[in-house]
């Protein structure tokens, strides 16, 4: 057991690391381009590595807050890769699938879960409350959009794109800082990534919605190759 919690750990620490220093990579180079998808893949792919075993480690451990973060990032590395074949959705095309359902079922009573953890726990630990919070948003946001008999707002699948992969590596840098940065104070060694990422996202998101307002598609606006439907 002691060899597997182990390897385990350090599986997921390199792939924390990797995620880390890739997805900055990600957001400067040109959206939608070759390097673009290339560095956002890794990115991807790291994030569920290091969730997968943040969730084996909480498992054997039996952490639920472990097991609840895990989960966290999880979704939003799923949420953020799922939106890019939302795209026919902006068009009116087609409706949500059985695996896009499943995700926010899913999602939505973990994060449900979530918010329950933090509020039982509000006292000593204030985190659950932020994340199960944000989680459920984003779920019944989604569900909601998913219920759309019209076709969605112009761009909206990219918006969607971009707060799930930045979720996710917020995620990320919170877990690293509260288990490195012990310098900083609890719990906001766990809040802080959210204070200092997430508002610079809004306004990248607000700039996109007036170009998309004005006219502009968003396959104009960043380069889009979208894959074979999944599911």
């Amino acid at each position: 057991m002691e060899t597997l919690l182990l390897l385990n750990r350090w599986l997921h620490i390199t792939a924390g690391f990797i995620g880390f220093f890739v997805a900055p990579a990600a957001l400067y180079v040109r959206k939608g381009g070759s390097a673009h998808r290339f560095w956002g893949r890794i990115f991807f792919w790291a994030m569920i590595v290091a969730g997968t075993t943040a969730l084996v480690a909480a498992v054997l451990k039996s952490l639920t807050f472990l097991l609840l973060t895990g989960i966290f990032s999880l979704y939003l590395a799923w949420f953020g890769y799922r939106s890019i074949y939302h795209k026919h959705l902006s068009r009116g095309e087609e409706r949500a699938n059985r695996l896009d359902w499943a995700g926010v079922g899913i999602g939505t009573a973990v994060f449900a879960g979530t918010l329950a953890y933090g509020l039982l726990h509000l006292k000593t630990n204030p985190v659950p409350v932020v994340f199960g919070g944000i989680g459920l948003f984003t779920t019944l946001r989604q569900a909601r959009a998913f219920r759309r008999t019209g076709p969605w707002p112009a761009g909206q699948w990219l918006l969607n794109h971009i707060s799930g992969f930045v979720g996710s590596y917020v995620a990320a840098v919170s877990a690293f800082s509260a288990t490195s940065l012990t310098f900083i104070p609890f719990p906001l060694s766990f809040l802080w990534p959210t204070l200092v990422i997430i508002p610079p996202m809004l306004w990248v998101q607000q700039r996109y919605k007036k170009q998309f307002a004005q006219g502009h598609h968003p396959e104009k606006v960043v380069e889009v190759r979208i894959q074979p439907e999944l599911g």
